[in-house]
C-alpha cells in the first residue's frame, strides 16, 4: 500500500521508503544555505532533531522553524537541531537572516531529493516534503518518526523535544 498524507484533506502520495523505528537511519545528501553539501554523518555523535517542512513561505512551516529555533538553545551543543526543506538555499537563507533563525541548521532537499527519497517523504504530485519529525540518537538509530497526517497541521513539538531530551540525559 503507498503511504500517503493529506493536504486539507486531499489524499497525496509519499515515495520513497521510510524507515522504521529502532533501525538506522539513512544517510542523505541535502545543501545549506552556503551551497555546500551536507550528509547525515555531518553530525556524528549528536542528538539530532529533525524538522521537516513542506515550505518556509507558509505559516505553519514558519512557525515550526521558529519553535524549534527556540528549542535548540535549551538542547545545547550535544544536539543538533536540523530543518529540511525542498526551498532553495537563496531563500532559505533570506528566510532565516530576515527572521533571526540562527539556531538550526536549515538545508534545502530540492537538488537531489535524497533525503525525501531515503526518509519516504517525498510528496509525489507536488516534490515537496512531508511535514514530520524525526529524533536520532547518536549512533543514528531513529527514536521518534512522527510523519503529520494533515501536511496544514503542527507536529508534536512536546512529543520529539521530550525525546531528544531523555536521551541528552542518558549521555549527561
Amino acid at each position: 500500500m503507498e503511504k500517503q498524507v493529506t493536504f486539507q484533506g486531499k489524499p497525496l502520495a509519499l515515495l520513497g521508503t521510510r524507515p522504521r523505528i529502532n533501525e538506522k537511519a539513512p544517510d542523505f545528501k541535502a545543501i545549506d544555505r552556503d551551497l555546500k553539501e551536507v550528509s547525515l554523518s555531518d553530525f556524528k555523535g549528536r542528538i539530532k532533531l529533525i524538522s521537516v517542512v513542506v515550505s518556509l513561505d507558509t505559516p505553519v512551516c514558519n512557525l515550526q522553524l521558529r519553535r524549534f529555533n527556540e528549542e535548540a538553545s535549551k538542547l545545547g551543543d550535544e544536539a543538533a537541531v536540523i530543518n529540511i526543506s525542498m526551498d532553495l538555499p537563496f531563500a532559505i537563507s533570506r528566510f532565516c537572516e530576515t527572521e533571526g533563525i540562527d539556531r538550526v541548521v536549515t538545508l534545502s532537499d530540492h537538488r537531489d531529493a535524497s533525503f525525501g527519497q531515503a526518509y519516504g517523504l517525498l510528496i509525489k504530485e507536488l516534490r515537496l516534503l512531508a511535514r514530520a519529525v524525526l529524533v536520532l540518537d547518536r549512533d543514528n538509530t531513529i527514536k521518534l518518526f512522527e510523519v503529520v497526517p494533515e501536511i496544514t497541521n503542527e507536529p508534536d513539538y512536546k512529543c520529539a523535544l521530550a525525546e531528544a531530551e531523555k536521551l541528552l540525559v542518558k549521555i549527561g
